[in-house]
């Protein structure tokens, strides 16, 4: 777990500042949620990425926490859930209302899904979740998952 203070710095591994500031508070109850989803799929772990939680095997499947530019303006999303769903979901996905195109990301077929805006429908999650797993995931990974 992450010791987590606000306005804290992200570190490297060998302690140099690597730019970006912590974006979220590791007592966060839907951070710790996410948290047990997410790292029960076969090779995952956490690192901070970009001053967030960022989950991944070989590649990062989940990101905790986003933006979106409105009016010139950054406005965060601390609560959600970025993930990168089949190309063929993602308009379906966008018609919902909890749903939004994160900064930078967005422009790569990501998604941002806000979990803090009333109870999150955590089977939906896992969805998401369990989808942008296996669109990065290798395929033995992919083949550990289905096999249960």
């Amino acid at each position: 777990m992450f010791l987590v203070l606000s306005g804290e710095r992200n570190r490297g591994a060998y302690g140099e500042d690597v730019g970006h500031p912590i974006m979220f508070r590791d007592d966060d109850p839907v951070l710790a949620r996410v948290r047990h989803i997410v790292l029960g799929f076969p090779g995952s772990a956490e690192k901070i990425s970009h001053g967030r939680p960022a989950f991944y095997t070989t590649k990062i499947f989940a990101y905790y926490g986003g933006s979106v530019k409105v009016d010139g303006v950054w406005v965060e999303h601390d609560q959600s859930l970025l993930v990168l769903p089949d190309q063929s979901d993602r308009t379906a996905l966008l018609q919902n209302s909890r749903t939004y195109v994160p900064g930078y990301l967005g422009n790569y077929g990501w998604i941002g899904f806000d979990l803090g805006v009333a109870e999150a429908a955590w089977e939906q999650v896992r969805e998401l979740i369990d989808s942008s797993y296996r669109n990065t995931a290798t395929a033995r990974l992919v083949a550990e998952l289905d096999s249960g």
